[in-house]
Order: C-alpha cells, then structure tokens, then sequence
C-alpha cells in the first residue's frame, strides 16, 4: 500500500474526475478543444473543492505530448512529471509563505526565461489573497501582459481580498461546497478500492460533517481506517465526530414545544451526568429544531433523517406555531457554550426564554376584564338622587337649628356649612369617575398594574423603575404624556434606550403603537396652600370682630 495519504493519493487526474464542479470543468473543457487560452486564470472557492487540482489538470492539458487538446493522457513523460510535481515548467508558489514584493520581483525575472520541455510554463500562485499590496502591484504589469508562453492560474479562498486590477485581468471560475451525495459517491468508491466496509449511514455523517470539503472528507475517512482498521461501525464513526445521537435531543425538542420546563430541565442535567459533550448535544438539538421548521413551512425535501425521526417530529409541528419553532431556533442556535466550561445553565436558561411570552403575546390582556366592569356600572345614574334626597332633608328638618346657630356665632355658622356639606359631596365622586372611559384614564388607574405585569426582561430595567415615578398625564393622538415630579428623573427618561421600552410597554397596554413625550411638573405644595388659607380665614375673623 502506498504511503501517501488518501487525499494525495486520490487525487483527480483528469478533469472528469473532478466532482461537483461541473460548471467549471465543462468550460474548461471546451476551451482546451478550440484552443482558446486564457493567459490567467482566478479559481476562487472553499477549501477542499478541487482548485489547485484543476490547475494542474490544466497544467498537463495544455502541455500533453500525446493529445493537447482537451482531457491530458497521464501516460507521457510531461503528463507523469506533473503529475510527481517533478515538472521544471510548473512552479507552484504558495503565496501565505511568500508574500512579499522581493519574492513577486523574482517571479517576474524568471517570468521571460523560456520553459524547458513543455509548451507552457504555468505558475500556479496558491492563496493569492495574501500577496501583500506591494507585491500584487508588482504582479498586476505582469499579470497584465505575460510573455505568449506564460499562464498563471491563481488560487485563493477569498477573493474579495484580491485586488480588483488582478480581477480584471482573469478568467474568473467559481468552484462551489460540494454537495453531501458527491461526497458519499467518493468515498464509495475509494472504500470500495481501499477494501475499507463501511456502512452509507456512516459515510452521510462524514459527509456532513465535514461541509462539502472532499478533502476533509477524504482525511476523516483515513484518520477512521488508522484507528478502527478496515471495518468502521457507525457507533465508532460518532465517537470521533462527537456526535451523541442520543434520542434525549429529541425529547428535549418535546419539551421545549410543549413547554415543559422541569421535564427540559431534567433532560439537560440527564445528559450532563452521562458525560455527554454538550455543544455537541445543543448542535444536533439546533438541528431538529431546524427541521421542525422546515417541516412547519411545508420545505420536507431538505430534510435528511430517517423515516420515524420525520414521522415524530412531524407531529411535533403539527403541536406548534410557527413564532414558536422560530424563538426556539434564534435562542439555542445562538447559544455559545465555553471550551472549557460544561455548565448546563445556558441551555437551562434558554429553555426557559422559550416558554416565557414573547412582546406580541400580550400578557397584560387578563387585567381588562377586571378594569371593565366598573366602568360599566357607572352608567345607571339612578344612585345620585337618592343620595342628594337624603342629605337635603335633614338640611331642611335642622333649619330652624341652624338660623339660632348663625345668629348667636356668625363665624362659627359659616364653617359648618362647610364641613357638613363636603363629606356627602366627595362621596360620589369616585364612583362617576370610571364613566368618563377614556383612554388617558384607563391607562392612570391601571398604571401600576401595567409596570408590574410587564415582562421579566422589562420589569426589572431603569426603564420601568422611572416608569414607577411617572404618571400619564395626557394623551396627543400617538403620544403619551408622562410627567415627572423631578428633573432627574425625566432626563434619564428621555435616554433613547429607556424612552423605547416605555414605549413597549405603553403600546402593548393600549394594543397600538405610541410614543412617549417627557415634560417636568413639580409636586404642588399643598401645606403652603393650606397654611395660606388658614391664615386668610383669621383675617376675615378679625375684620368682623
């Protein structure tokens, strides 16, 4: 057996070989046959797709002795001498490790020397982003106008971070993440050559795992083989990828959808005590998740799991609102578990973010029905006149009384009057006061409640305590008024992080949207007020004397 590694040693030749990258190959193809050649060319793509394997397919295409044209026979000696990397007519520069203008000067020195044996000399630049600025200008005259003998093929990952000049003098190809079946074809049928048994199922999570990089895929496969020999259970295929696949992520998913926080709890700590990795386990409960959503949105032909997983998690969609899978996916696949911390609090406290209601669920409805009847109750105006019946008559029985009363203490007769009269007067005017029914009112006698049954997120800010101090005191179309008895309290008030959750809170209350306005109005000092009257009454008492 060779001693080259599988990704090496399985390296495309032709191509044909080449999988996934049928856009690419075809067109490449077709210029070989017509003989049109480009002088530079930009392969630009994720690792592991076949870009610097096409770039020396290419190489051999346009300096096989046998054919020349279209695919290159591998059987002639400039074929194999590429092939080995042995090749004078093909230099490879890794541009990570030379980087420099010193290094790119030197290239193009070498550039005007005629090739060797071969038709072309082809440099094949590798990581072309990371030429410094310096270095790609001195690349881009080169570039620009190579001797008829030249071809560049540069190759990088990121091809934003090349310089537009150099763009624009290339042949740009896109290679693309090769799909989970191309790769599961590969490693067929490099198992199949390998004498390597191994399950489908087991090749789908390699494929999976590794993101539509084949050479990552083909490294994987090598690394199982060097561990577990030429036969590979899956069990051992998910230990090395870390992968539980424990039936508990599915329940969890139960649990979240039917918000059954101690049951979730009590999974996560399960899984926790069993030694399991839980970022792998949030990964996979990420995944089901997903595939919840999926399946709520009518999109099943992605799904890639088994017949019963589907079967289950299918009528778990049917048990959910579509908001709900949604909260669920945003707060565990933002989850960021330490490296080195396994606690189970951040999958705990986002299983219980998932039951709390969400801003557009409206908790403070259940107050409404409390609030409404008393101000239905106050249209039947029949109480008052009973009221006023009953206060007149002992006026009109003690009147007699009251004459001697005003003629023997005149002063004393005058604040009576007022003493006697006021009681029964301010008794009724609480209960008429719900008949106005007006929003400005409904809002100051619930304002309280509405504070305190506001979520837990909003509840405990500097937002809702400076709500605390304030009081509505008008409303102007989509603006509620607060007023504030302190400066202090009004400015932070007016900070546009705690004027936007007042306007939440104030918005769901009245179900439409609001803003809120802040204005200054100082406490009335009413011991002055009453010290002035006071004093106003004994004057009038002395005058009359």
């Amino acid at each position: 057996m060779s001693s080259q590694v599988f990704y090496r040693r399985w390296r495309p030749q032709t191509l044909a070989d080449i999988i996934g990258q049928a856009q690419v190959t075809q067109t490449l193809l077709n210029a070989l046959r017509s003989g049109h050649i480009s002088h530079a060319y930009l392969f630009c793509g994720p690792w592991g797709t076949g870009k610097t394997s096409a770039g020396r397919i290419l190489a051999k295409a346009v300096n096989c002795l046998n054919n020349g044209q279209g695919e290159p026979c591998n059987a002639c000696a400039l074929c194999q001498a590429i092939t080995e990397g042995t090749a004078l007519d093909v230099i490879e520069v890794d541009a990570a490790s030379n980087r420099g203008i010193d290094e790119i000067r030197n290239l193009r020195e070498k550039v005007n020397y005629a090739s060797n044996q071969a038709r072309y000399k082809v440099y094949i630049i590798d990581e072309v982003h990371m030429l410094t600025k310096e270095a790609s200008n001195a690349l881009l005259k080169t570039l620009e106008e190579p001797p008829p003998h030249i071809i560049f093929i540069l190759a990088t990952t990121e091809a934003h971070k090349v310089l537009p000049t150099i763009l624009s003098r290339c042949q740009r190809f896109d290679f693309r993440r090769i799909s989970q079946a191309d790769v599961v074809t590969k490693l067929t049928s490099i198992c199949q050559a390998e004498g390597i048994k191994i399950e489908p199922e087991s090749l789908r999570l390699i494929a999976r795992a590794t993101i539509g990089s084949l050479r990552d895929a083909e490294n994987l496969l090598e690394q199982l083989t060097t561990y577990y020999s030429a036969k590979i259970e899956i069990q051992q295929v998910q230990s090395v990828l870390g992968i539980t696949d424990d039936w508990r992520a599915r329940e969890l998913v139960s649990n979240i959808i039917n918000n059954d926080v101690s049951a979730g709890v009590a999974t996560i700590n399960n899984v926790n005590r069993d030694g399991l990795d839980l970022r792998q386990f949030n990964r996979e409960l990420v995944e089901y998740l997903r595939v919840l959503l999926l399946l709520k949105t009518d999109s099943a032909d992605t799904v890639d799991l088994s017949v019963e997983e589907i079967k289950e998690l299918k009528d778990l969609a049917t048990k959910a609102t579509l908001p709900q899978i949604l909260k669920a996916v945003k707060l565990f696949g933002q989850l960021k578990l330490g490296l080195d911390n396994y606690s189970t609090l951040p999958l705990e406290l986002a299983l219980v973010d998932c039951t709390l209601p969400s801003a557009e669920e409206k908790p403070i409805v259940k107050v409404e029905p409390e609030i409404a009847p008393p101000m239905k109750k106050a249209s039947p105006p029949t109480s008052p006149p009973p009221i006023e019946k009953t206060i007149t008559e002992p006026e009109v029985t003690n009147e007699p009384a009251a004459s001697l009363l005003m003629t023997q203490e005149a002063p004393a007769a005058k604040r009576k009057p007022v003493s006697t009269s006021k009681p029964p007067v301010a008794e009724p005017t609480p209960a008429s006061a719900p008949a106005a029914g007006s929003e400005i009112k409904h809002l100051q006698q619930n304002w309280r409640q509405i504070i305190k049954e506001a979520p837990p997120g909003i509840s405990r800010t500097p937002a809702a305590a400076l709500l605390r101090s304030a009081e509505p005191s008008a409303i102007e179309e989509n603006t509620v008024i607060l007023s504030f008895k302190y400066p202090l309290h009004k400015e932070n008030m007016e900070k546009p992080d705690n004027q936007q959750i007042a306007e939440q809170i104030i918005s769901r209350f009245l179900e439409r949207s609001c803003r809120v306005r802040c204005i200054y109005k100082p406490e009335d000092n009413h011991l002055v007020e009453e010290a002035l009257k006071i004093g106003a009454q004994k004057i009038i008492e002395a005058e009359e004397k």
